[in-house]
């Protein structure tokens, strides 16, 4: 059956052939969707439609028998329910009318607990799962226990680089601290000398000044002296003559 098939199959309950298809087209687009972006479609007593990461590993081509290496990558996954199962493999027959896949009772689908033997396709199912449960234990004990110690070696890098900042923080705070100390005591050391050297200087001028003064003075007393002593000096050549 094709796509076009079942639409008309689905259109014989709906009525009408243009709901039918936009029925499907509807369900598988949602279903699509949703498992591209990595959630789980899970249809009850149908099956489960998920997306499975398959790592890089090697293959081998059928034709030439080369080993060839195949890269990670994300295939989707259908896992039929149970109720599916049991209807093909004919444990359980498929009704005339109704839905042929519906919610089980709880309990029907778990074996010994309702007093039906199980069927050797689902006893080797879960035998398979506990199987593979089994093998991937030690493989998930030590991923996480590499997480653990690959966080604690993250926790403890991130401690020591934050010790070493607030070090280097200190440090730097303390140099600046004692280089703003040194400055601030050689320009005290200036300014007292430029005061000190602005005294002497005031100093000298008043001491220059007051010694022009009294040469100024004396050169004043002295002047009609030596004039007083010209005159005597000339009438005393007068007198001789």
């Amino acid at each position: 059956m094709n796509k076009a098939q079942l639409v008309e199959a689905v259109a014989e309950q709906l009525g009408g052939r243009k709901a039918a298809a936009e029925a499907v087209d509807a369900v598988l687009d949602t279903m699509v969707r949703a498992v591209v972006a990595g959630d789980r479609v899970s249809v009850t007593g149908f099956g489960t439609f998920e997306k499975v990461e398959r790592s890089a590993r090697f293959a081998r081509n059928p034709q030439t028998g080369e080993r060839v290496k195949v890269k990670k990558t994300s295939v989707p996954r259908f896992r039929p329910g149970q109720g599916f199962k049991d209807l093909v493999s004919g444990s359980k027959k498929l009704p005339k009318e109704g839905p042929s896949v519906k919610k089980a009772p709880k309990g029907s689908l778990t074996p010994g607990k309702t007093g039906v033997a199980a069927t050797p396709a689902a006893k080797r199912a879960a035998t398979k799962r506990a199987a593979t449960a089994a093998a991937a234990a030690p493989a998930t004990k030590k991923a996480a226990a590499k997480k653990a110690t690959t966080t604690a070696a993250a926790k403890k890098t991130t401690a020591t680089a934050a010790k070493k900042a607030t070090t280097a923080k200190k440090t730097a705070a303390k140099t600046t601290a004692a280089a703003a100390k040194k400055t601030t005591a050689t320009a005290t050391k200036k300014t007292a000398a430029a005061a000190k050297k602005a005294t002497t200087t005031a100093a000298a001028k008043k001491t220059t000044a007051t010694a022009a003064k009294k040469a100024t003075a004396t050169a004043k007393k002295t002047a009609p002296a030596k004039k007083t002593a010209t005159r005597k000096t000339t009438a005393r050549k007068t007198t001789a003559k």
